[in-house]
């Protein structure tokens, strides 16, 4: 049996493809999964492309591993996922100890390109898919948590945001069929799992044509029937593009509980202008409306978001623009990054990056502190009212405390020890009231 290590890098649609890709060595026999990269024969990077500084970790990765693999006869690398698929037979001329390449389509050939590995050859299969959706195959789990699981519900992107390699590494978008989804939600559910989370790059681009069933599915008929598979079963989903995000869908959310109070909702900038040559397909003034829409719906659901400071041409006007968005929206979350420029993308072709590196440093920096304070003052609002948590794990602070997340998807650390004396456990929901607050955590105790 060889034994194979998977590490994962980037979005959540990377972890559930290392756990598609586990479950298909593992279905072929002779395959099982390694306890660490020590006893590991073969290791595989499953690779993001999103960011120059993403890249960068996994080349730093594979020299570590190329030196191991000099003390370990027989060992094989492979580079799988969207850098893979980005550069293809060009790693080998970077690092020639990598045996296997494979991009994100193209996991079902692992087994045979293993065995060419193995026989001193390279295992090389890069070819996108209008097709593969992996729809069949259940994921093998990699996390042991049993708590809450990723569901891929389509694959690709049709958008060509201006920035983005997704649809050169990823492909064109295609949905899954739902009746394999809900197969998969229930197999988790009946496994022990109070969560998932529904993923695709734009999940409001769901579409699939039940011919002769009742017709043509879109999200929020989906998310619907996902939550109906139990009312202890909490649901999720990311991401959302403003351009489609849907009343039918905030309608959905608000009509059942279980369907989780959140929403990722990328801005990327606050100016229009910006937003056009982002390639966004919507405004400044689209996206505010959309907020206004969610408020209407789900007065309580928390928003997240992510920002690109320093995008081509990107102004000082540009810039105060985003700011000011923030303070408008008032986001619970954001993820935050300096413009990366990425090669064959529109951006790379035919916009300068000329916006100094220092600017946006600075200018990452402005929107990092402002959403600190955000995320601070809404956590302030929560202090003193009660909410649901799902226990997911052990503080890192303290032995004496365990974290779980809100419907909103904020963290709560609160005792161990319940009031009746048993020790809260992993996957339990406990009914808490907010006591304090930082701008990361919420700190809480049980309510009785």
């Amino acid at each position: 049996m060889r034994r194979v290590w998977i590490e994962t890098y980037g979005c959540q649609m990377n972890v559930v493809d290392s756990e598609t890709l586990m479950a298909i060595l593992v279905a072929t026999g002779g395959f099982v999964a390694a306890d660490s990269v020590a006893e590991a024969d073969i290791i595989l990077l499953n690779t993001c492309s999103i960011r120059d500084n993403a890249e960068q970790r996994i080349w730093h990765r594979l020299d570590e591993l190329g030196a191991l693999k000099r003390r370990r006869k027989g060992m094989i690398i492979g580079l799988v996922g969207c850098m893979a698929e980005r550069l293809r037979e060009g790693i080998l001329e970077q690092r020639p100890a990598v045996d296997i390449i494979a991009g994100p389509d193209s996991y079902r050939s692992l087994p045979l390109l293993v065995k060419e590995a193995e026989e001193g050859g390279r295992g090389i299969n890069t070819e996108l898919s209008k097709e593969e959706t992996y729809a069949e195959i259940s994921p093998v789990r990699l996390d042991g948590a049993g708590v809450s699981a990723f569901v891929s519900i389509m694959r690709g992107c049709n958008n060509f945001c201006s920035y983005c390699v997704v649809p050169y590494t990823r492909g064109r978008e295609r949905s899954r069929d739902p009746e394999t989804i809900l197969r998969e939600v229930g197999e988790l559910f009946n496994a022990g799992y109070k969560e998932v989370t529904l993923l695709g790059q734009n999940v409001n681009s769901y579409s699939w044509n039940a011919s002769g069933k009742g017709g043509r599915v879109y999200f929020p008929e989906l998310l619907k029937q996902v939550a109906e598979v139990s009312p202890q079963l909490r649901v999720r989903f990311a991401t959302s593009h403003p351009k489609d995000i849907s009343d039918k869908l905030l309608e959905t959310m608000a009509g059942m509980p279980n369907i989780c109070r959140a929403i990722h909702l990328p801005a990327q900038s606050g100016s229009s202008r910006i937003l056009e040559k982002m390639n966004r397909k919507y405004t400044r003034e689209w996206y505010l409306d959309r907020i206004a829409a969610i408020r209407r719906a789900m007065p309580d659901c928390a928003i997240s978001t992510d920002v690109i400071a320093g995008f081509c041409s990107e102004t000082v006007e540009d810039h105060e623009a985003t700011l000011s968005l923030m303070r408008e929206v008032g986001y619970e979350f954001a993820f935050m990054f300096k413009y990366s420029e990425r090669p064959d993308t529109v951006a790379a072709k035919a916009m300068p990056d000329d916006v100094p590196e220092e600017v946006k440093t600075a200018r990452l920096t402005q929107i990092i502190d402002l959403q600190n304070e955000l995320s601070l003052a809404s956590n302030k609002r929560d202090v003193g009212k009660e909410f649901e948590i799902l226990v997911e794990g052990a503080s890192k602070r303290s032995v004496e405390k365990v974290f779980g997340r809100t419907s909103q998807n904020k963290v709560v650390v609160i005792p161990r020890s319940s009031k009746v004396g048993a020790d809260h456990k992993i996957g339990d929901y406990v009914r808490v009231k907010i006591t304090s607050c930082s701008s990361a955590t919420l700190q809480g105790e049980e309510v009785i």
